[in-house]
C-alpha cells in the first residue's frame, strides 16, 4: 500500500499547474538549477493495477497475453498475405475436354491411341483423339482395381487385376480384344492367391507376377509366346481345330454390353478364340533368416560358394548358432529399457522387380545367345534386405531358381527404379544413399547422398535434354552416359540428381521442403516426355504444376474447373501419355447432375493437352536439336559421338602442342638476341 502523502502530493502539483499562470524563465549558464526541499516521487501508471489482489491481477495478466499473441497472429497473417500477393502466380489453364464416366474410375493406362480405365464390374476403353467410349466390359463380379499396358507394336497387351487379386491377361489386336488366361483363378475359394504387384518387360516377353497367399509371399515368372499368338490370329483355322479337341471354356461373361448412343462396334470381343497361354518359368521365393551354420568346417562354406550364386547374399558363412543367441543376449541386455514392448509383428514381405536387356554387367553363360532389345535378366530386391539379386530368364521349369548375381548394398534398399529405355538403374538405400548405374555400358555412374534428413521416396528418369538458346531441347541422336532424374523424398523436397560418364554426380534442390505451409507439400511428381525437361508436381492442396528442373521455376499450372475440399494427404490418380503430348487426371470432387429426382453423381477424367495452350505449343512442336547444330557447337561436348569426341581432343591438344613449341622458339630467339646485345656491349666496354 501507497502513503497518503505520496499519492496526494502529486494530485497537488498538477491542479497547481493548470490553475497558476506561470511564466517560465530560462536561467543562465551560470546559475544553478533551483532545488525544492520538497521531495518528488516518480510512479507507474499501472501501480493500481499491479495492487489488484489475486486473481484479478491473474486475469489481467491472461488478457495481456491473449491480445500480444493474437496481435502477433495478426501481424504474420498481414506478412504472409503480402507475400502471396508479391509472388508471380503462374498462368493457370484448364482442362482442353472432360470425359465423363457413369462410375468412379479406379485406375487408367494409356497406350498407343487408346485410353483403359478400370472400373466396378469391368473396365472400359476410350480414344484419346474423340474422348469416347468405344468398348465396354462390365460383366464381372469384382472392380478392377489395377490396370497394366504394355505395347508390343500394333499389338497390346493388358493385364488387369481385380480386388480379389485375379489377374486376367487380354489382348488387343486389329480392332480386336481376345482373351489369353486367368493367371491364378482357381475353382477353390480357400486356395485363392492374391496379387499385389505385376510388371511386364519392354517389348512383352515376359511378365511377372507377386503373389501372396496363407501367409506367404512369391513371385512367378512367364515367358509370353507373342510369335505364337500373331500366328494364331493371322491363321484362325489352325486355331479352331485345335479348340474342337479340347474343353470349351465358358467365355459368356466376357461379351460386351451393348448401349445406346456408344460407337460400340469399334472394337469387338472374340471369345471364340483361344490363344496360347504363358509359359511358366520359375518362381522365386523371399530369403530365409540368416540363421547359425550348417556346415562343420569353412572348406565346406567355400566349396559351397565355388558357383558364386550365394556370393554377397549371406547365406553362406561359418557362424554359429551359440554366436547368434549370445550376441542377441548381449543386444537384450544392454537396450532392454528400450527394447520392451518396441517388438511388433513382421508385415508381410514385399519385392520391386525390374526386367534388365542384355549388359557386360550381368555374367551370363557364353551358350546362351539373346536377342536384341529382348530381357535376359530378373532384377528383384526385398523389403529390408541389403541385397539385389539377379535372376537369368534363359532357363526352364527344371531348373533351380537361384540367382546368377548378388550385388549387396551398405544399407536396405528402400527404392529402386529403372529408365524407360533400361539403359540406366539407381538404387536408393535407407541411409539417403543413391547409386547410379549405366547397364548399357556397363559401368557405374557414381554415388551421392541426398542432403541431411533426406529420404528417398520416389525417382522419376528425365530423357536427357540439353539447354540450347535458353530452351529445352532434345539431341536428334541418343546420347550415352548421361542421365538426368528427379528425386522426391519423403520431406516432400524434390531434388535434381545428374550424372555424366565418369565425373562425380551432382544433386541441387528444387523445391524445399515445406515448413509453414504444409497443404503446399508435394504427393507425386511425373515427367512429361513431350516437354523437355518438364515435370508435373501435383501437391496436397489439389493444385498441379508444370516445372521447368532447368530454371527451377514453375511454368503454369493446370485445374478443373470445380474447387472443394480434398482429403489430405491427396492421392491423385493421374496418367501421362508417352505417345502424345497431353496427361489425363481424375475428378475428385464428384458432384450430383440432374434434377432432383433424377439426381446421379458425375465423375469426369481432365484432359489436358499441352498443344493447346499457347505457352507450351511451340515447346512440344519445337523440341529437338539438329545433330549438326550440336557439331558446330563445342558447348555440348557429352552429345556427340565418342569418335567425334575424341577427334576434337586429339586436334585440340595438336594445337596445343604447336602453340607450346612457337611460344619455345620465341622463346629461345629472344634469348639468342639478348646474349648477343651482351656480348656487343662487353666488346665495347
Amino acid at each position: 500500500m501507497s502513503s497518503s502523502r505520496g499519492s496526494q502530493t502529486p494530485k497537488k502539483r498538477l491542479s497547481s499547474l493548470y490553475t497558476e499562470k506561470v511564466t517560465p524563465e530560462m536561467p543562465p549558464t551560470t546559475e544553478d538549477w533551483p532545488i525544492d526541499d520538497e521531495e518528488y516521487h516518480l510512479e507507474d501508471i499501472g501501480q493500481e493495477l499491479d495492487s489488484l489482489p489475486q486473481p484479478y491481477r491473474m486475469i489481467n495478466k491472461l488478457v495481456n497475453l491473449l491480445f500480444d499473441r493474437s496481435w502477433q497472429i495478426i501481424e504474420e497473417r498481414n506478412t504472409s498475405k503480402g507475400t502471396e500477393n508479391r509472388r508471380i502466380q503462374p498462368t493457370t489453364y484448364p482442362p482442353f475436354q472432360e470425359i465423363q464416366l457413369n462410375k468412379r474410375a479406379n485406375c487408367m493406362a494409356v497406350s498407343q491411341d487408346y485410353l483403359f480405365i478400370g472400373e466396378a464390374k469391368g473396365f472400359s476403353i476410350y480414344n484419346l483423339y474423340t474422348a469416347k467410349q468405344i468398348y465396354v466390359w462390365e460383366k464381372l463380379k469384382v472392380d478392377i482395381t489395377s490396370i497394366l499396358v504394355s505395347d508390343l507394336g500394333s499389338e497390346i497387351l493388358t493385364a488387369l487385376i481385380d480386388e480379389i487379386g485375379i489377374i486376367r491377361l487380354l489382348y488387343f489386336y486389329k480392332d480386336s480384344l481376345f482373351l489369353i488366361k486367368a493367371i491364378n483363378e482357381v475353382e477353390d475359394a480357400s486356395k485363392q492367391t492374391a496379387c499385389t504387384k505385376m510388371e511386364i518387360s519392354q517389348g512383352g516377353d515376359f511378365a511377372a507376377f507377386l503373389l501372396q497367399g496363407a501367409g506367404d509371399v512369391w513371385l512367378d515368372v512367364y515367358k509370353l509366346p507373342k510369335e505364337a499368338w500373331l500366328k494364331e490370329l493371322e491363321h484362325p483355322q489352325l486355331t479352331l481345330n485345335s479348340k474342337k479337341k479340347g474343353k470349351q471354356p465358358d467365355l459368356n461373361i466376357l461379351d460386351p454390353i451393348a448401349t445406346d448412343n456408344l460407337e460400340m462396334d469399334v472394337i469387338c470381343f472374340k471369345g471364340d478364340v483361344k490363344l496360347s497361354p504363358p509359359v511358366y518359368i520359375m518362381r522365386i521365393k523371399p530369403p530365409k533368416p540368416i540363421t547359425g551354420t550348417a556346415f562343420k568346417s569353412p572348406l565346406e562354406v567355400f566349396s559351397k560358394i565355388e558357383d558364386c550364386y550365394g556370393l554377397g547374399s549371406g547365406q553362406n558363412h561359418f557362424i554359429k548358432e551359440s554366436q547368434w543367441e549370445q550376441q542377441a543376449e548381449i543386444l537384450g541386455t544392454s537396450y532392454r529399457k528400450r527394447l520392451d514392448g518396441a517388438w511388433e509383428e513382421e508385415p508381410i514381405s514385399t519385392a520391386t522387380f525390374h526386367f534388365l536387356l542384355p549388359s557386360c554387367i550381368f555374367a551370363m553363360p557364353t551358350e546362351v545367345k539373346n536377342p536384341s532389345g529382348v530381357a535376359c535378366v530378373l532384377s528383384i530386391h526385398w523389403s529390408g534386405s541389403h541385397n539385389f539379386f539377379l535372376y537369368s530368364l534363359q532357363r526352364t521349369l527344371k531348373d533351380k531358381a537361384d540367382p546368377e548375381n548378388v550385388w549387396p548394398c551398405a544399407a536396405p534398399i528402400a527404392v529402386s527404379q529403372l529408365s524407360c529405355s533400361s539403359s540406366y538403374l539407381v538404387l536408393a538405400c535407407e541411409d539417403g544413399v543413391l547409386t547410379l548405374w549405366d547397364l548399357a555400358e556397363g559401368f557405374p555412374l557414381g554415388v551421392i547422398a541426398l542432403p541431411e534428413g533426406c529420404f528417398c521416396q520416389s525417382i522419376h528418369f528425365l530423357k536427357y535434354f540439353l539447354v540450347y538458346k535458353g530452351q529445352n531441347m532434345y539431341p536428334e541422336d541418343p546420347v550415352k552416359s548421361q542421365m538426368k532424374c528427379v528425386v522426391l523424398c519423403t520431406d516432400a523436397s524434390l531434388h535434381l540428381v545428374e550424372a555424366s560418364g565418369t565425373q562425380e554426380p551432382t544433386i541441387s534442390v528444387l523445391i524445399e521442403r515445406p515448413i509453414k505451409h504444409q497443404e503446399e507439400a508435394i504427393c507425386a511428381v511425373a515427367p512429361v516426355p513431350a516437354l523437355p525437361g518438364m515435370v508435373l508436381t501435383f501437391s496436397n492442396n489439389g493444385s498441379v504444376c508444370l516445372m521447368d528442373v532447368a530454371k527451377s521455376a514453375v511454368i503454369c499450372a493446370f485445374a478443373p474447373p470445380i474447387s472443394s475440399y480434398l482429403e489430405v494427404p491427396w492421392k491423385p490418380m493421374f496418367v501421362v501419355s508417352s505417345h502424345h503430348p497431353c496427361f489425363l487426371l481424375r475428378d475428385d470432387y464428384p458432384h450430383e447432375t440432374g434434377s432432383t429426382n433424377n439426381a446421379r453423381i458425375q465423375n469426369s477424367i481432365f484432359y489436358f493437352n499441352f498443344e493447346a495452350y499457347p505457352l507450351l505449343e511451340k515447346i512440344s512442336k519445337n523440341c529437338t536439336i539438329p545433330q549438326r547444330n550440336l557439331m558446330d557447337n563445342i558447348a555440348f561436348p557429352q552429345a556427340l559421338p565418342l569418335e567425334t569426341r575424341c577427334e576434337r581432343f586429339l586436334q585440340k591438344s595438336f594445337q596445343q602442342l604447336e602453340k607450346n613449341q612457337v611460344k619455345e622458339q620465341d622463346h629461345w630467339s629472344r634469348l639468342r638476341k639478348y646474349s648477343l646485345l651482351l656480348h656487343k656491349e662487353n666488346f665495347k666496354k
